[in-house]
C-alpha cells in the first residue's frame, strides 16, 4: 500500500436546506469535495440510482458514488448495467460502494429474510464477482450458489474498465474481504447486530479498535494498491475554539469517555487548523 493525498466526500440523502438537488450538487462540487456519496436503504431518503445520474448530469469534475448499496436489494446484473450507464454518462466519474447490508429494519420492513452475516457476505462475494465480470470485456458466466448466468455481455461497458470499487467494514471477516477486493476500504464501526446502539458507538470510539481494523486490512491487502477510507460520523465534525468543552459534549451525548472521544480518527473536533493536523499526523 502506498500514500495517497487527503480526497473528501460528502455524504447526502437530501437537498442541502434552501437548494434543488441539482444546486446541492454544484455547491459540493464548487467546495471542493471529491465524491457525492449516498446510502442505501428504504428511510427517508432520495433513491440513490437516479439521484447520482441526476448529480452527475449537473457537474463537470465531481465524482459520485454509493456508500453503500445494499447488495440484497439488486440483483448485480441489474445494478452492474445501471452503474455502468452511470459511469459512461459521467465521462468515469463513479465510485461503486457496495456491501452486504447491515440494517436490519431494511430488511424487516421490505419483508426480506434477514440471513446471518456469512450468508450474506457469500452473496456479496458472489455478486461483486458478476458485477467485475460483466464489466470486462466479452461476455461472462458465473454458477455460483446464490447467482447463475450464462454468456451474458454485460452492456454499456464502463467509461474506462471496472469503476473504483469501495467496500467498507468494522469486522475481521469484511475488512479482510474488502481489502483484497476493493480499491477502496472503508473503516466502520461493526454492524453485526444490525442496529447502531452503544456497542456501536463504543467501537468506533476506541482508538486501539481502529488501529486493530487498519492492520487487518493492510495484512490482507499485502502488495495492493487500495486506499483507506474513514468515517467520520454525522455531527463529529466539529469547528471550535475550545476542544475540551466540546469533546465533553459530545463524549456525554454518546455515553463513552471524553478521552475516547479525543482518540478515535471517527472524531474531528478544533479549530480549522487543529483538525488540519490532526490528519495530517
Amino acid at each position: 500500500m502506498t500514500s495517497t493525498p487527503f480526497r473528501f466526500g460528502l455524504q447526502l440523502v437530501h437537498p442541502l436546506a434552501g437548494t434543488t438537488w441539482a444546486e446541492t450538487a454544484r455547491r459540493v462540487e464548487d467546495a471542493g469535495f471529491s465524491t457525492l456519496f449516498m446510502p442505501d436503504h428504504f428511510e427517508d431518503q432520495l433513491a440513490p440510482v437516479p439521484a447520482l445520474a441526476a448529480a452527475a448530469a449537473v457537474t463537470s469534475t465531481l465524482r459520485v458514488g454509493s456508500l453503500v448499496f445494499g447488495n440484497d436489494f439488486r440483483h448485480p446484473v441489474v445494478l452492474a448495467k445501471e452503474m455502468a450507464t452511470i459511469d459512461v454518462l459521467s465521462g468515469g466519474r463513479l465510485e461503486l460502494g457496495i456491501g452486504a447490508g447491515w440494517l436490519r429494519t431494511d430488511y424487516d420492513e421490505a419483508g426480506m429474510p434477514y440471513d446471518r452475516p456469512g450468508v450474506r457476505i457469500e452473496r456479496l462475494a458472489e455478486s461483486l464477482a458478476i458485477m467485475k465480470g460483466l464489466m470486462s470485456d466479452g461476455p461472462f458466466s458465473f454458477e455460483g450458489q446464490h447467482y447463475s448466468i450464462s454468456e451474458l455481455d454485460g452492456l454499456p461497458k464502463p467509461h474506462a474498465g471496472v469503476p473504483p470499487i469501495v467496500i467498507g467494514g468494522g469486522g475481521k471477516r469484511m475488512l479482510t474481504f474488502a481489502a483484497q477486493h476493493a480499491d477502496i476500504v472503508g473503516i466502520t464501526a461493526n454492524l453485526r447486530t444490525g442496529e447502531v446502539g452503544e456497542d456501536v458507538i463504543e467501537d468506533l470510539s476506541m482508538g486501539d479498535r481502529y488501529d486493530q481494523k487498519v492492520a487487518w486490512v493492510r495484512d490482507a491487502a499485502g502488495d495492493r494498491d487500495i486506499e483507506l477510507s474513514s468515517l467520520t460520523m454525522a455531527g463529529w465534525l466539529v469547528f471550535t475554539d475550545d476542544k475540551a468543552t466540546t469533546a465533553e459534549g459530545v463524549a456525554a451525548r454518546v455515553g463513552v469517555t471524553t478521552e475516547r472521544i479525543l482518540d478515535t480518527p471517527a472524531v474531528l473536533i478544533g479549530s480549522p487548523g487543529e483538525i488540519a493536523d490532526t490528519l495530517r499526523a
